[in-house]
């Protein structure tokens, strides 16, 4: 069977479906993802700089995926960069990509090059990059999209070291994150007023799926002050928060690439 150079077979690129090109009817006609207002402003708008803060819970990962695959589709030999504080964040908001190019039939297979990465038949590739090593993050020329997920976690270090990629694409930048505490860029950003960024926030008592009562048992279990950094967007010292993210987070080896779940083949995440 030919081969190009890529090593993609060139039959691959006769079956990519054509995407709809509003990204909200994308997401509900060729997905089946109906995004609620807010989300579908995220989606529909033409954000160049955006500053998502939202409680957990709220979706913003799905609605970054679908977003990030919408500018594959339309655009191809795109870049699309997913830059998380770890690999295992990287790598689940990737996964939901993943889940989304095989929904539409195409086969899911990584870029040959990355070992969190998605290509897709018309050559657009998405790259999971992880925070924890600045050194990492470049090499990207056609960049149309990055995005910052849990940036409120991320070093400042890995944002400063990403952002260049930016330099000569004139690509869109995200950052999406719940808060922690009054420190880092996401937090700086947010509270500086500066036009450069559009703002999204979404609190938990914005979402109808997240109910009053799962929030008054969190109060009741965890504290206000969780409940308010958490589900209310605020940025808050709540006791002890720093210390047990940074436990977590000591947890992500990077080198270990996420197994397969939900039935998303593991050749996403290997090399070829």
């Amino acid at each position: 069977m030919p081969v190009d150079i890529r090593g993609q077979r060139k039959e691959e690129a006769v079956v990519m479906p054509p995407a709809a090109t509003d990204p909200v009817e994308f997401a509900r006609v060729q997905l089946g993802f109906h995004p609620d207002p807010h989300q579908a402003w995220m989606l529909g708008g033409t954000h160049h700089r955006l500053l998502v803060n939202c409680t957990r819970q709220w979706g913003k990962s799905t609605t970054t995926a679908v977003k990030a695959l919408h500018v594959l589709m339309t655009d191809p030999g795109a870049e699309v960069v997913v830059l998380c504080p770890g690999a295992r964040q990287s790598g689940e908001l990737m996964r939901k990509v993943a889940g989304f190019v095989d929904q539409l039939g195409m086969k899911v297979r990584g870029d040959g090059h990355n070992k969190i990465s998605i290509q897709l038949p018309n050559r657009s590739r998405a790259i999971g990059l992880p925070g924890s090593s600045a050194d990492r993050i470049r090499g990207f020329s056609n960049l149309k999209l990055l995005v910052v997920d849990e940036a409120a976690q991320l070093k400042d270090e890995a944002y400063k070291a990403a952002r260049p990629m930016l330099a000569s694409s004139g690509g869109d930048l995200w950052a999406l994150s719940t808060p922690l505490g009054k420190r880092g860029f996401f937090y700086r950003n947010w509270t500086s007023g500066a036009e450069t960024w559009e703002r999204l926030m979404v609190k938990a008592t914005d979402c109808s799926r997240i109910p009053a009562k799962f929030l008054e048992e969190e109060r009741e279990e965890l504290g206000e002050d969780w409940v308010r950094q958490e589900y209310l967007c605020e940025f808050v010292d709540v006791e002890g928060t720093v210390f047990q993210r940074e436990i977590v987070e000591a947890a992500f080896d990077d080198e270990v690439a996420p197994m397969d779940v939900d039935g998303v083949k593991d050749v996403v995440w290997r090399r070829r």
